[in-house]
């Protein structure tokens, strides 16, 4: 059954057609009319449709006529609703592409890593609804048109009437939605997870054996330890997602394998070839987020007098990763004692 506004299907466009995009996009087509803006490198390859899978769903294909492709941001000007996923170094941007296109009663929900995208877009878009949202889950793209989730979770977005509408339609696809009034917290506890992306990128592993090796949680450990201190400082407490609250996670990482196996089982149960985005990132030589990730987190830390220098570390063997010949496959000690280094 199709989710309805008024008389009509929600309308849904999705700025940023990478594999969050296309994958969430995909999900709502069939309960509502989605367009899917992206770079023309993403949609030729969108030619046959979608094939999605994952998540503990069935695969499901989405044939082409259900999708309306397109490269510009004038496709918004009808929509309902408007699914920001593009990194975050390009909201800025996109905010400014939709300005003055965008209908007076229309919701903006922006579902990127980061903590400031929601705020960027609001400043970006004047009197319009601007929503934060967070997505759990690793998808990958496996093929052209192919995109498969590989880790599980909810999504969650600020509560609310404006995203009323969204969540129901979500909700009808099949996909588990969380209205939540604490998504600046979510968004602080969504980091502390995200760290882990630069970890898997330049471990050149699948998450789940990545995870599984007690070095790189180690690096992981260290992150986190760095920035729940810069969180303390800066009076935020994240929120608690998973069965442990946040400040207990870097103990757990630091467990000898086998007994961090047995604790952290539920945590475990990703897809065995599962990898970060970043590590797609690197593989297909595009820039990285980790700015935005690790890099808030030095950033955070400066502004309270206080320094992250594992983050620092990972940070700037990232960016080298990023440079043709850079280096993208470290063992775990060997990462270990880079991030270590003064």
């Amino acid at each position: 059954m199709s989710h309805l506004t008024g008389d009509r299907r929600l309308r849904i466009a999705v700025f940023g057609a990478g594999s969050i995009g296309c994958y969430l996009g995909g999900r709502l087509a069939q309960h509502a009319d989605v367009t899917l803006i992206g770079r023309p490198s993403v949609l030729d390859g969108l030619d046959a449709g979608l094939t999605l899978s994952g998540g503990g769903r069935s695969a499901v294909r989405v044939p082409r006529e259900r999708l309306t492709l397109t490269t510009e941001p004038d496709a918004v000007a009808d929509a309902d609703c408007v699914l920001v996923t593009v990194k975050s170094a390009a909201t800025a941007s996109v905010g400014q592409g939709m300005a003055g296109r965008l209908r007076p009663d229309a919701v903006v929900v922006s579902f990127q890593n980061g903590l400031h995208n929601a705020r960027l877009l609001r400043d970006a878009l004047p009197g319009v609804a601007v929503l934060a949202g967070m997505v759990p889950y690793n998808v990958a793209r496996t093929a052209p048109g192919t995109f498969h989730q590989g880790t599980g979770g909810t999504l969650m977005l600020d509560g609310g009437p404006a995203s009323a509408p969204l969540v129901a339609a979500l909700t009808a696809a099949g996909l588990p939605v969380e209205p939540r009034n604490d998504m600046r917290q979510v968004q602080h506890a969504k980091l502390l997870m995200n760290l882990n992306n630069a970890v898997n990128a330049l471990s050149g592993l699948p998450l789940r054996e990545q995870l599984g090796t007690r070095a790189y949680r180690t690096c992981l450990a260290l992150c986190q330890e760095e920035a729940l201190a810069a969180f303390a400082a800066a009076g935020v407490r994240p929120a608690r997602l998973g069965p442990l609250p946040p400040r207990h996670t870097p103990r757990i990482l630091r467990l000898p394998d086998a007994l961090f196996r047995r604790v952290a089982a539920a945590g475990l149960q990703v897809d065995a070839h599962a990898r970060s985005s970043m590590w797609d990132d690197l593989e297909h030589g595009r820039a990285t987020e980790v700015g935005g990730l690790q890099g808030e987190v030095v950033a955070m830390a400066e502004r309270h007098g206080l320094t992250a220098p594992v983050n620092a570390r990972l940070m700037t063997l990232v960016h080298e990763a990023e440079r043709p010949g850079g280096r993208r496959s470290w063992s775990g000690p060997e990462l270990l004692r880079a991030v270590r280094r003064p």
